[in-house]
C-alpha cells in the first residue's frame, strides 16, 4: 500500500492525500514538485532514481472499500533536508541518464 507521506522531505511543504504537487520515487521518497524540479533535478537524493507524480487515493468509496477512509494516508513526517552542494555532485553523474536506465 502506497504510504502517501504528509510532506516534502526537503522543505516540509504539506502534501495532503489529494495533492497534485507530490512526487515520489520507487521507494516512496516524497518531495514537492518544486524541490524535484529546482533542487533535485529529477534525481532522488536517497536512491538516485527519478520521480513520478504521486497518485491521489480516492476520498470516496467508489468500490470495494479502496479509499482514503479505509486506507488512511501516513502521518509520519520524514524531514531529511538535502545538502544542495552534495546533491549537485551526486546528481551530476546521473542527470544525463534517463531514470529508466539508472
Amino acid at each position: 500500500m502506497l504510504e502517501l507521506r504528509p510532506s516534502c522531505e526537503h522543505c516540509s511543504k504539506p502534501l495532503p492525500p489529494d495533492s497534485t504537487e507530490a512526487m515520489i520515487c520507487s521507494f516512496e521518497c516524497s518531495f514537492c514538485i518544486d524541490c524535484v524540479n529546482t533542487l533535485l533535478g529529477n534525481v532522488c537524493p536517497n536512491c538516485g532514481g527519478g520521480f513520478s507524480p504521486r497518485p491521489v487515493r480516492p476520498a470516496r468509496d467508489w468500490t470495494g472499500g479502496n479509499y482514503l477512509g479505509h486506507y488512511a494516508a501516513s502521518t509520519q513526517v520524514k524531514h531529511r533536508p538535502v545538502d544542495a552542494q552534495a546533491h549537485a555532485a551526486f546528481a551530476a553523474m546521473l542527470r544525463t541518464i534517463a531514470p529508466q536506465d539508472r
